[in-house]
């Protein structure tokens, strides 16, 4: 998502005369897209914005003025912190108004006090955005925002707001231009994405995240179709149906689970069961034999003992995952979850975590190792860093080093894969 709105942030800019650049020395425009979701992540914004400080005081000494700007999560949950910590930060805006990015550089460029924008603005922010500018032949479409589930543990209801659902024909719209720039590859965008329920036409009936797969399937060029990321209770019959006849969605879901304890899940209010998320695991594999799942994880919940976490190590083995992404507990400030009692200490949460990516690690490596002596269908994306290598995917979301230079940017090549490594695969053709 933050991808998506730098993206976006790029193509706002453009009419004013700013370009990107990869050095910050020479910028006079910085802007921190941060991401509240973890204590580590909204530390970095802190540590980064001290590096920003330097450069804006030297290049002040050389008459260039820099305007530093913290956008995303952060911005959105802390700005008041952010203001007292790094009072030299000149404009800080939320994740809902981003499409007052001109307005504040403008203000901020005119005026001496910081311009500061957290407001949840009551007209959708995407009726004013560009479409974000694209690299390659894979883009993200946000089609979706915010979240309604308030699980105890995470801020995204705070920082994003309550679930939005853009209109389908913007979507449709906006797919056509990705398909006409040469996009190949479209993941569907949302903080709960299969909660999507946009409005078709004005009036009638509304679509659900199945319906929007099998419309987008049809857009020429558009080959391959993914979305993330996902919540087990609103994975409906509608979205299992299209990983079954939709040739185009790829054979891959990343569904969260965080923990195989239904007592903690209950702690976390996640609204579902272990049973209820293996129920639907056998479902989507009835439907789609060879469909690969990923997950997320949290270890070290509070309240969390040794059989809970036993419980979670049961379920990733019942599942079987292919790659997942596991994370200790993290407070966030002002979730329900951080004036739990009974905090486990960060020397269990470690030592679980350990454990709990050690198997995780080895479902990935053995799943790796199944592709090997067979052919796969490699979308390229770029050059790889081997010389005469080029990187792709595979319809499993798996990077792919090919060893053929020739081999172009979009194209899609059958390739054999000679060896499975740690995190990727290595082809020849």
């Amino acid at each position: 998502m933050n991808v998506y709105d730098s993206g976006t942030m790029e193509s706002l800019m453009e009419p004013l005369g700013y370009d990107t650049t990869n050095n910050c020395e020479n910028a006079d425009l910085v802007i921190l897209n941060t991401c509240h979701i973890r204590e580590k992540a909204s530390e970095k914004v802190f540590s980064e914005l001290g590096r920003l400080k330097k450069i804006k005081f030297e290049r002040a000494k050389k008459g260039e003025k820099t305007l530093i700007a913290v956008s995303g999560c952060v911005a959105q949950a802390e700005g008041d912190s952010i203001l007292k910590r790094a009072p030299y930060v000149d404009i800080i805006f939320g994740p809902q108004t981003t499409h007052l990015l001109p307005e504040l550089v403008t203000k901020a460029n005119r005026l001496s006090t910081t311009q500061i924008e957290s407001s949840f603005p009551v007209n959708s922010k995407f009726d004013y955005l560009p479409i974000p500018k694209t690299d390659g032949p894979s883009a993200f479409l946000s089609i979706q925002e915010g979240c309604d589930k308030f699980c105890t543990f995470c801020v995204v209801p705070y920082t994003r707001g309550e679930e939005y659902s853009r209109p389908a024909m913007d979507i449709l719209d906006e797919a056509k231009v990705l398909a006409q720039r040469g996009v190949k590859e479209i993941t569907l965008l949302g903080q709960n994405v299969n909660a999507y329920h946009g409005e078709s036409i004005i009036g009638q009936k509304i679509w659900g995240l199945g319906r929007l797969i099998r419309e987008i399937a049809e857009i020429d060029g558009i080959n391959r179709i993914r979305y993330t990321t996902s919540h087990p209770r609103d994975l409906s019959d509608e979205i299992i149906d299209a990983h079954k006849s939709v040739d185009k969605l790829m054979p891959h879901l990343h569904l969260p689970v965080q923990s195989g304890s239904d007592r903690i899940l209950k702690a976390m209010n996640r609204k579902h069961t272990c049973s209820d998320y293996l129920y639907l695991i056998d479902k989507l594999r009835k439907a789609k034999p060879d469909i690969a799942v990923s997950s997320d994880f949290i270890v070290g919940f509070p309240g969390e003992t040794d059989e809970d976490f036993e419980n979670t190590l049961q379920l990733v083995r019942d599942v079987n995952f292919t790659h997942s992404f596991s994370f200790k507990f993290s407070i966030r400030p002002g979730t329900p979850a951080s004036y739990y009692k009974k905090q486990v200490s960060n020397e269990i949460k470690s030592k679980r975590l350990l454990k709990l990516q050690k198997l995780l690690d080895k479902q990935n490596s053995d799943f790796n190792e199944t592709f090997v002596g067979k052919k796969m269908a490699i979308l390229i994306k770029g050059k790889g860093k081997g010389k005469g290598q080029m990187l792709g995917s595979s319809p499993y979301l798996q990077p792919v080093r090919v060893e053929n230079s020739s081999f172009k940017l979009g194209e899609t090549h059958i390739v054999d894969i000679a060896k499975a490594e740690a995190n990727s695969l290595l082809g020849k053709f």
